[in-house]
């Protein structure tokens, strides 16, 4: 602590600073390593997937060139038009051999119903035996789908004998096109339930759960934890991990939307509130090492292109209407239901308005909130995320809402990213593409919102009547891993600008991201809401649910998230911007 000295006649005002930096914080401090660890996953990636572009991305022109003609010659998009788009989309680095390696070593456990072991493996007799029965769906699927093909390309051929000017001839070609390209989807998906693929995920679990424990080992040796005790407690982590997304790629489990991270809490909590954690487990129960690295890999991810691409009204809903959530929501939880912790109430807020868990994590370490207040505010997130996941779409579809209002409501609504996606999938493309978006612009607020609390935390609630605080402080207290986090998007950004929308989509999007740091990242968060569960313990949970209060304000905050945000979404897409609405 430093003093100041007052002016004569006045207070003596007393500047706290907690500590300074060293360089040994470089790589002794937790924060600092999950961005070094994850600045060398995204190198990785890079060095991976940057010198080896599918040989068909130089037929991008191509198909460009066919799309641009055809939205010329026709007032709709054409058969050739919706080829031409299909084979572009179809070029991924994703695609190649060696990608398709690295996917089946990261790869989760896979769809289950009945027998928990098909999750992991699949003989080639039991893929068959699965097949079999929608053999002749399949077929029939195909034979629909040449057949609309056929219909479409009467249609289109009717409308193109008359110039395009015939209006209702256009109209018809449109509805046919459409009606062949949903049955063409149709035909893919039952060929997909026909041609069940064998795997064993076995030896590759086995091998990456060795990568994972010597990779986080390393960083945790450096930090001073012994490198041997962390790579021995390390399976058992990895294994309930494992677990977690079996639980959720069983059949019911996943129509419901109950995720991994719900399932890696209940798991860890069974362990935590019975037997209790081992203690030789305990050195890699490391929740916030293992999702900090993983939040530093999803800056990646946030790239300004998409941002950008659904314009004003996405980010003024994410960028206006979640502030906005957020300090009410800690104002309703201070004067009207008096929290009596206001770590406890702010992390909640930031967790409900912002984006959920890594919100949560990146406010709890700025205004330095308890364990036990981060893991109830997550737990009611993965809750009330289950519960919109499924009840948002299935109103939206009650009401006949527009694709595009459901799916800029659920994006800035729904707290996992994940949820957002498979909601906005239920309703249709549009309402994906929106809720996706828009979903990535409010994660950028992470380091907004870590920053904002450490402000306010140093300048309000931790400063008594005659000292102040130093912005040194606020640096003390700031997440260092959201410094991670925003240096990996500003670059991914440029380097998606640099290389063009095309083929960032194909090497970047689909190849260093989807193909390896955000499959990396999701076995991130699973270990991370693992470790949550070993290293909590219901009776610390008593006095925070004292008279239902945190119940109460995340019920409040939803609410009033959920109305405010459709009703600003309805006047951004439809009144202020419906010109970008159009163009969607």
């Amino acid at each position: 602590m430093a003093e100041a000295k007052a002016a004569p006649g006045e207070p003596e005002v007393v500047v706290i600073e907690s500590g300074k930096t060293t360089l040994r914080d470089l790589y002794k401090k937790e924060d600092w390593m999950a961005v070094w660890m994850g600045f060398f996953l995204l190198i990785v990636g890079l060095l991976i997937y940057l010198p080896r572009p599918p040989e068909k991305a130089a037929e991008i022109p191509k198909y460009n060139a066919i799309m641009k003609e055809e939205a010329a010659k026709a007032p709709f998009k054409t058969i050739e038009w919706h080829n031409a788009s299909s084979a572009k989309r179809g070029v991924r680095a994703t695609n190649q051999d060696f990608a398709k390696t690295i996917q089946n070593f990261l790869a989760s456990p896979s769809d289950w119903n009945t027998n928990p072991f098909d999750a992991v493996y699949r003989s080639e007799e039991t893929a068959k035996a699965m097949g079999a029965p929608h053999k002749e769906a399949a077929e029939k699927a195909k034979a629909a789908a040449e057949a609309a093909l056929a219909k479409a390309k009467e249609a289109q051929a009717a409308a193109a004998a008359a110039g395009y000017k015939d209006a209702s001839l256009n109209a018809a070609a449109e509805k046919a096109i459409d009606a062949w390209q949903k049955a063409k989807s149709d035909a893919s998906k039952a060929e997909s339930k026909y041609k069940v693929k064998a795997y064993n995920r076995i030896p590759y679990l086995i091998g990456l759960c060795i990568l994972l424990a010597i990779f986080f080992g390393i960083g945790k040796a450096i930090m001073g934890t012994p490198f041997g005790q962390f790579v021995v407690g390390f399976p058992a982590v990895f294994i309930l991990a494992v677990l977690a997304y079996m639980a959720e790629t069983q059949a019911l489990m996943k129509y419901w939307g109950f995720g991994f991270p719900l399932w890696a809490i209940v798991f860890g909590l069974l362990i935590s509130n019975t037997i209790g954690t081992p203690k030789w487990i305990q050195p890699a129960v490391c929740t916030e090492y293992y999702i900090k690295t993983g939040l530093v890999l999803l800056g990646a991810e946030i790239l300004f292109n998409k941002i950008l691409a659904i314009g004003k009204p996405g980010i003024f809903i994410a960028w206006i209407c979640t502030p906005v959530t957020l300090i009410l929501t800690y104002w309703f939880g201070q004067k009207v239901i008096k929290m009596p912790s206001k770590t406890l109430n702010i992390t909640i807020s930031a967790d409900m308005s912002v984006c959920g868990v890594s919100a949560a994590i990146a406010t709890a370490a700025a205004c330095r909130a308890k364990k036990e207040e981060l893991t109830l505010a997550i737990g009611l997130s993965m809750v009330f995320t289950a519960i919109c996941m499924v009840g948002q779409p299935a109103f939206a579809k009650l009401v006949n809402m527009p694709e595009i209002l459901a799916g800029a409501w659920m994006g800035s609504t729904i707290d996992s990213t994940g949820a957002v996606a498979a909601a906005g999938a239920f309703l249709g493309q549009k309402a994906l593409y929106v809720a996706a978006t828009i979903k990535m612009i409010q994660n950028v607020l992470i380091g907004v919102t870590a920053f904002g609390v450490a402000v306010y935390w140093c300048a309000k609630v931790d400063c008594t009547p005659g000292q102040s605080v130093s912005w040194w402080e606020i640096w003390y207290r700031f997440p260092k891993f959201v410094i991670g986090f925003i240096a990996a998007s500003i670059f991914f950004s440029i380097l998606d600008q640099s290389m063009g929308k095309d083929m960032s989509a194909v090497m970047i999007d689909h190849g260093v991201l989807r193909g390896f740091t955000r499959i990396a990242r999701e076995w991130f968060f699973a270990l991370a809401f693992t470790c949550i569960g070993l290293e909590t313990n219901f009776r610390e949970f008593g006095p925070y649910f004292k008279g239902g209060k945190p119940i109460t304000l995340y019920v409040f905050g939803q609410s009033f998230q959920l109305c405010f945000t459709l009703l600003m979404g309805y006047i951004m897409f439809y009144i202020v911007f419906p010109e970008v609405t159009a163009a969607i």
